[in-house]
């Protein structure tokens, strides 16, 4: 097989407060045989260890943001994140002529989202890989976000590898670890390095034409005034249902004075990172995606 995938790498913590990756990453070296197959070699890599030091998602920036061909080329970009981010790239990289072939970059959420394989990219591999994860997996959920996007023009993580996807699992609260949440992403971790191993040997097993998966649309945010304050919070029947149908008229968020503000579009959609901690420094309230199908073209 032409496209082959010989180096895999499995990254963890590149936010200081998701347990799940860091200690997924512990155990993956504790007990090797969980992150190794016959076909190929992995690289177990900690992202961000001085952000978990400090039990902070990260300590100037967002280091799944930094990683754009054009910022990771710019030296004035230097900060803490900024800095790692050229280092991992260096390592794992180079983004564009890469040494890995597949990074698997995770994440957990604080959102109710289960478990959820997000790829970047579209493309045959990407497409077979959903359709073997839904297949062994069906509670597994797929999301493409924004993958009509260059690679380059990306600036999450996953991009660095010439093949990339995440892993996010949920609801975990910011530094805690939950065992169930944990061994979701073991599961949907093993899935794919499953899948590798039978892509490699042109032997995965006959998958199904279609796949259904969300495709990231855009973020709302929570109601604010004037000055910038907040004076609502997502509605009580929005929070918790991911991937649950928001249709138009229906309420999506209660202000304070206990009115509510209902969406407004014309279609249904279906809300992601709902409520999601980490998004409260931008007051970003949760996604809005539409439902789409990923189809084999060889099936």
């Amino acid at each position: 097989m032409t496209d082959k995938i010989n180096q895999v790498a499995i990254v963890g913590g590149v936010h200081g407060n998701e347990f799940s990756g860091i200690y997924l990453i512990k155990k993956y070296q504790a007990f090797p045989r969980f992150a190794t197959r016959n076909s190929f070699n992995t690289e177990l890599v900690w992202a961000n260890p001085e952000a978990h030091y400090a039990n902070k998602r990260y300590l100037h920036a967002d280091l799944n943001r930094q990683f754009k061909n054009a910022d990771l080329s710019n030296p004035a970009l230097a900060n803490y994140e900024q800095s790692r981010a050229k280092v991992l790239n260096a390592q794992l990289g180079p983004k564009g002529n890469a040494k890995t072939d597949l990074l698997i970059d995770l994440h957990n959420t604080t959102s109710n989202m289960g478990a959820c394989l997000i790829l970047t990219q579209a493309g045959p591999f990407y497409n077979r890989l959903a359709a073997y994860v839904k297949m062994v997996m069906p509670e597994a959920i797929i999301s493409r976000d924004e993958d009509h996007f260059a690679a380059e023009d990306h600036a999450l993580m996953c991009t660095v590898g010439r093949y990339g996807v995440l892993v996010e699992v949920g609801p975990q609260s910011q530094s805690v670890l939950r065992q169930d949440i944990l061994e979701l992403m073991h599961t949907m971790t093993q899935h794919i390095l499953d899948f590798v191993e039978l892509y490699n040997s042109n032997s995965l097993p006959e998958l199904p034409k279609h796949t259904e998966a969300f495709r990231y649309l855009h973020s709302i945010k929570l109601p604010m005034n004037e000055k910038g304050e907040r004076i609502g919070m997502v509605h009580k029947n929005v929070q918790d249902n991911d991937y649950q149908p928001i249709n138009p008229s229906d309420p999506i968020f209660t202000l304070f004075d206990d009115s509510e503000i209902c969406y407004d579009g014309g279609v249904t959609v279906y809300p992601t990172f709902i409520n999601e901690a980490a998004y409260y420094d931008n007051n970003l309230a949760m996604s809005l995606n539409e439902k789409v199908l990923i189809t084999l073209d060889d099936a």
